[in-house]
């Protein structure tokens, strides 16, 4: 497929190149079924030993999903639009379990849906340009594409606080938080690209792979998550709660957790109280079920109120001023938040 993604051999790589680079990227429905499409037929093809996936242009990897088509689509008929989060958790499910090495070069903007293609493959190298986020909480979503996987195993409760508050992590944030596996300095990015093709990949591709990912390691400075490392740790470890978490927020004089009490303010109530639900109980559960249990909320968050609220006032009208509904915490109960949970009979996720 040629347009919005591409894909090439060389050498022994399967190359993707997200070719969108107008929209940053984003991931488009047809986008996601052509690079799961393809990674089928690569996985079967023995001429193809590892896959590489990048992004077009010189600002984004891939800004997420297209927020704007989800939410036009959404508001005629959300079953159909709810295909997309099917299509894309399938992805990244074939991504997480995938059969041969898949190395994902993040130099760039890489929030939402890139955040899917990238975290989940074997590699993922950050570069000076890279900005991760996952702003969900923002537009009435939740930190979703396996978000429930990865985000509550990072340490010192920065998974929670990342997916809470859609902070902004640099190159050497995301490393000093263990988001991305590798960094390169910008001046060798191009050229550890160009490396990684024309190696021929063995029978321990995988190892040859990691041999020069190593080589072009570089510094990435100074992480400034490091700087506010203890209070994320001393406030979002260990709340059973986010009503705790509010509590212990509340009570604390730092300039940290005034600052964090005025980002969640901003935030979707019910997106609060989703994320923290899906942080809660993706720690115990595996990347399928986490994928499943993804699904369910999405596909009832796109019958709600906040999405497409928070899509109007951040993307179309941009006058950031959504009107929440429920507007605070207080007005919603915990059964309204389990019900997202629930199984949804014949339109349950299914992967293989």
């Amino acid at each position: 497929m040629t347009g919005q993604v591409i894909f090439e051999k060389t050498g022994d790589w399967g190359v993707i190149t997200l070719n969108n680079a107008k929209a940053l990227n984003a991931l488009s429905l047809d986008m996601v079924k052509a690079m799961r499409g393809q990674l089928h037929d690569w996985s079967g093809d023995q001429s193809v030993k590892a896959v590489m996936v990048k992004g077009a242009g010189e600002k984004s990897f891939c800004a997420g999903a297209d927020i704007r088509w989800l939410h036009d689509t959404a508001r005629d008929d959300p079953a159909y639009a709810s295909g997309f989060f099917r299509e894309e958790y399938a992805n990244n499910a074939l991504i997480y379990h995938y059969s041969k090495p898949y190395v994902a070069l993040v130099n760039g903007i890489v929030m939402g849906g890139g955040v899917g293609i990238s975290v989940h493959g074997d590699f993922s190298i950050a570069g000076d340009a890279t900005l991760f986020a996952m702003p969900e909480t923002a537009i009435g979503l939740f930190p979703d594409v396996g978000g429930g996987h990865f985000m509550p195993h990072m340490h010192d409760g920065l998974g929670l606080y990342y997916a809470l508050t859609g902070a902004r992590a640099k190159a050497a944030d995301c490393m000093a938080a263990g988001i991305f596996t590798h960094y390169a300095t910008g001046d060798k990015y191009d050229e550890l690209e160009r490396t990684l093709l024309k190696t021929p990949l063995g029978n321990h591709a995988h190892a040859d792979i990691e041999t020069i990912l190593d080589t072009y390691a570089g510094d990435p400075g100074h992480a400034a998550v490091n700087d506010i490392r203890a209070d994320v740790a001393r406030l979002f470890q260990g709340r059973d709660s986010f009503a705790a978490l509010m509590t212990a927020l509340e009570n604390d004089d730092s300039q940290f957790a005034k600052d964090t009490l005025k980002t969640l303010s901003a935030m979707s109530p019910t997106s609060l109280l989703l994320t923290f639900e899906q942080m809660k109980r993706g720690h115990n559960l595996d990347f399928g079920d986490v994928m499943k249990m993804e699904f369910r909320i999405a596909r009832r968050v796109m019958q709600g109120h906040d999405f497409f609220e928070g899509v109007r006032a951040l993307i179309i009208d941009k006058d950031r001023n959504p009107k929440w509904s429920p507007a605070n915490l207080a007005e919603i109960e915990q059964n309204d938040i389990l019900k997202y949970f629930e199984p949804l009979g014949k339109e349950e996720l299914m992967l293989p």
